[in-house]
Order: structure tokens, then sequence, then C-alpha cells
């Protein structure tokens, strides 16, 4: 389960103003909440005005000299499920010095965090937060000034100025985190089956619930219009078939099963910006990787493999 954040800067603070190429991410694909900050920086066109660097999706082993447990940047590590190297994975540029440890980004605040994401501020070398909700509403806020290449008209505005529109998003990002975000990792890395059970339990009837609130037609869970609701929902659900089923123990059902659910999982994803932002091949390796004996499943084959699944919401059972 997530644990909490310690630098909680924003841009637009006096010493981080909002400024195209100035400011730099450090994310994990497989990560779900590196995953809102990476839609966030695709779906608002920021992609050319902050640049990013990618850790491997697991972590160092207990014969690294480092020791076990860090996320490291390393371009030339090769992947179990796929045998080589994995494209995205980049070597760490954002501050300058080449370090191979997330860890050690911190380290130079004096810091012992080593969580990702982190985002980072190159012209003062300094961080300035690693709270995924929060760095997904700064990017949100200051998009125009950070150099967004999308016009105002067509950038999405995923916190809109509208009290009650807030009061709803906030409404159910507070629901989406407990019973299913932090639900399926507490489901997934529980050793007490009870606790297990309840998270399970929430977890489903969470699903249920946003099964119903689509099925009035609503293209998106506030209405009309993609908003950070949707963008939180989104990386659980995108991982649930491939990865949660088996891994985190949710095998319930599949999104599959909820129509209108599955229906708006394919309409998020075909959005410009989405799918790029993740992938599924750093999730499983991320996930299973991690086992005791690092072998990753090669499925869901059936009806068709993921992502390209996502691709046909006819699929819905």
């Amino acid at each position: 389960m997530r644990g909490i954040s310690g630098f909680r800067h924003a841009i637009g603070d006096p010493d981080f103003p909002a400024e195209p190429g100035r400011y730099h991410l450090f994310v994990a694909l497989n990560c779900p909440w590196c995953h809102r900050v990476t839609l966030a920086r695709s779906m608002l066109g920021l992609a050319g005005s902050i640049t990013m660097d990618v850790a491997f999706p697991n972590r160092t082993g207990d014969g690294d000299p480092a020791g076990p447990g860090f996320w490291e940047f390393s371009p030339d590590r090769i992947s179990t499920l796929t045998g080589a190297p994995l494209p995205e994975c980049t070597a760490e540029t954002g501050t300058g010095r080449g370090l191979r440890l997330a860890r050690d980004i911190y380290r130079a605040e004096g810091s012992d965090e080593q969580s990702v994401p982190i985002l980072y501020d190159k012209r003062t070398g300094r961080i300035i937060n690693n709270e995924s909700a929060e760095i997904v509403r700064m990017l949100n806020g200051t998009a125009a000034g950070l150099g967004s290449s999308l016009p105002d008209a067509e950038r999405p505005d995923l916190y809109p100025q509208d009290t009650a529109r807030r009061s709803e998003i906030d409404t159910l990002n507070a629901f989406i985190y407990v019973a299913i975000n932090n639900g399926a990792y507490k489901a997934g890395f529980s050793s007490d089956q009870s606790v297990y059970a309840a998270a399970f339990e929430t977890y489903f009837d969470a699903l249920a619930y946003l099964e119903d609130r689509l099925s009035d037609g609503r293209p998106f869970l506030i209405g009309n219009t993609f908003t950070e609701a949707d963008l939180r929902l989104f990386p659980t659900l995108y991982r649930h078939d491939p990865v949660y089923y088996l891994r985190m123990k949710l095998n319930g059902a599949k999104t599959l099963d909820y129509p209108h659910l599955w229906r708006w999982l394919c309409r998020v994803h075909a959005l410009p910006g989405v799918a790029e932002s993740g992938s599924l091949i750093h999730c499983r390796q991320g996930y299973f990787g991690r086992s005791w004996n690092g072998v990753v499943p090669l499925g869901p084959t059936s009806p068709m493999p993921y992502p390209e699944a996502y691709a046909h919401p006819e699929l819905a059972r």
C-alpha cells in the first residue's frame, strides 16, 4: 500500500514557476501511482515539455551492491518476459549526474525515501513533489504555462472550476482510492485471510457500484467529459484482467464481466495520449517478475491478448 510522500512543493510556488522544459519526471511504468502521472503528462500535451526517465519494472535484488528493493534506471537490464531489454527503460538523465537508483535522488536532499514518481526541477536540482495525486493536479492547473502542445480548447480539464463538479470528483476520488486503487494492494499483499476477504468484497462491490453508475449511458464517471476521477480509476482497471485478477487474487470477475465498465475502459484507452502512457509488458514484468521464481505468465489470451482487447468494446460479456 502507498506510503506517505514527503515532498509537497508545487509548480506555481514562487520557487517553481511554470516554465516549458524546466521539469522532469522519474517513473516506473508498472507502478499505478506513476501511471496517473504519465497519463496526465500525455493527455495534457506535456510530453514534449516535461522530460522523463523510466526505471526498470523490477527493483534491485539481493545480489545488488546497494542491496534489494531499490528502483533502478538500467536500460540494459534484461526482462525475463521478453528476454531482452525493455525499450522504454532509460538511464537517469534528469539530475545530470547519471544516478543509477531513485534512492540517490532523494539522498542528495538528505531524505531516505525511495519511491516514484518524482517531479524534479532541473534548474535548481530539487525534488518538487512525490505525491502522484498532487502532481496530476498541478500539471492540470499549469499545463499552458508548462508549454502544452494542445490549445486550451482541445486540452482536457481534469479538475474543472465548477464547485459542484469538484465536489463530485473529490467524493469519487476518495471512494476509488480506498476501495479500488489501494484496495487491490490490500487484497494482493495481505497475509491475513479475513483482511484479504474484506478487501476482496469491497473491491468488487465498488466495481458493481461504478457499473451501475455508468449504466445510464454517460461516457465518463462524472458525465460527458473525462476528469480526474476517470484518470484515477483507469490504472487499476487497465491492470485488472491481465495482472490483478491473478497476482492480487482478485479473481471474482474480470472487467469484461461488467459491460459498462468494459466499454468505459475501452473508451478511455482510445483517448489521445492514453495508450502510450502505460505498458502491460512493464506491468506483467513488474508484478510477476518479483515472485519467488521470476516466471511471468503469458496470458490471458482469450478472448484476445491485452492490451489489444481494449480496442474491442464488443467483447463485453
